[in-house]
């Protein structure tokens, strides 16, 4: 009779023939492993809470508080005259439209003046040129936000236009209860093009980074483009004086120092979104990465420690996949746990690509992703090289 003892160690034996003992082979496997598992908890952290996020229509409320609706431009006579109507035609009872014209030497001034004749609710702010005093896009905000008459103020940029004229309402909307800060997604308009493409997904996934956060009560950034915050907030932080030294950060800086755990709300919503044309260059896309990553050290500790979390589960799981290699019984490895990520990949990012009207980006998603994680490193390098230029969106 065989004892239960042996008959574990047969079954074992039949399950396991191959192993023997612990080499190469399976040192390359729990190493390949353990970068999927990274991988997998890396994007339920990251962007899982944004898939499972219940949207939320906030124009159904009738909110009537005032707003005022702050636009910076520097030399943007055609972005202005494209996209400030869409901005001036909101269906909101109460609202201003601010345009800060900072020492534009283009007709940026009398286009605004032009639509001041037909708009009603659009006031101007002029920025002289001094010849002793160079100043930033935080100071042309910060004219604008001492100008603005309401509390509640909503931002984007001179070369955004809304999704619907229901976009005011909806962001606004969001500051129900506590909440301070609304957080919306600014997106970049389709065109052809691999690069168009390319820069439409970082920005998909940055914005699932961060909106996914704040569901969670740990916002850590916003993007200007689609933002807004009460002035009460602003002057309670002390405005930008954190980071006035820094060029960018008018945005994420600020969000990432001013969020509390009750204070943030996110508007996610088709009619919500703001849309801006995306670099067309390579070289000026990378100038532009190379500006914003100047902020990140600034972040706080543990906004940095989730955002290296979510490089370091990338890089390590495709340096994982490239280790299976160096052993040819694990090279059908290879394809199967790439492909079983694909499969984890889509389905956590395809409820925020609906929700952020990104869906065709998923089709290639990895290919991307796996573009990306090479010239990251390129944008950094930039970053270190460069010098950022005072004015900048």
């Amino acid at each position: 009779m065989v004892s239960h003892t042996q008959g574990m160690i047969n079954l074992n034996g039949m399950l396991f023939p191959e192993f023997k003992e612990f080499g190469l082979p399976e040192m390359l496997c729990l190493v390949a492993c353990s970068g999927f598992l990274l991988i997998v908890i890396s994007y339920c952290i990251n962007y899982l809470p944004l898939s499972l996020f219940k949207t939320v229509r906030f124009v159904e409320a009738q909110d009537t508080e005032p707003v005022s609706i702050i636009i910076c431009a520097k030399n943007e006579e055609e972005n202005l005259t494209e996209f400030l109507p869409k901005v001036l035609s909101q269906e909101y009872a109460d609202y201003e439209v601010i345009v800060v014209n900072d020492c534009s030497e283009d007709t940026t001034e009398n286009v605004i003046d032009e639509f001041a004749k037909v708009f009603s609710n659009l006031r101007k702010v002029n920025i002289k040129e001094d010849e002793y005093y160079k100043h930033g896009k935080k100071f042309a905000m910060l004219v604008g936000i001492k100008a603005a008459k309401n509390n509640r103020l909503l931002f984007t940029d001179a070369d955004c236009y809304p999704a619907s004229n229901n976009w005011l309402r909806e962001m606004v909307s969001g500051f129900s209860g506590k909440h301070e800060i609304i957080l919306g997604y600014g997106a970049y308009i389709k065109q052809k093009g691999f690069l168009n493409k390319l820069i439409r997904f970082d920005t998909f996934m940055i914005a699932a980074q961060y909106l996914s956060a704040a569901v969670k009560h740990k916002a850590y950034m916003g993007v200007g483009r689609n933002l807004a915050y009460t002035k009460e907030l602003f002057f309670k932080e002390r405005a930008f004086s954190k980071h006035y030294h820094i060029v960018s950060g008018d945005d994420d800086l600020f969000v990432n120092g001013a969020a509390k755990a009750d204070n943030v709300n996110v508007c996610i919503n088709h009619q919500a979104i703001t849309y801006s044309k995306a670099k067309s260059n390579f070289k000026f896309w990378r100038l532009q990465k190379a500006r914003h990553m100047t902020t990140s050290p600034m972040y706080s500790g543990a906004s940095k420690r989730r955002i290296k979390f979510a490089y370091f589960a990338q890089y390590y799981f495709y340096l994982s996949l490239i280790a299976l290699c160096f052993s040819f019984q694990t090279l059908l490895l290879i394809p199967i746990v790439w492909i079983t990520k694909m499969i984890v990949q889509w389905l956590i990012l395809n409820s925020a690509a609906k929700k952020l009207n990104e869906k065709d980006l998923l089709f290639a998603s990895v290919f991307y992703e796996l573009v990306l994680l090479i010239i990251y490193p390129i944008f950094h390098i930039t970053k270190l090289l460069s010098k950022p230029n005072q004015w900048n969106r």
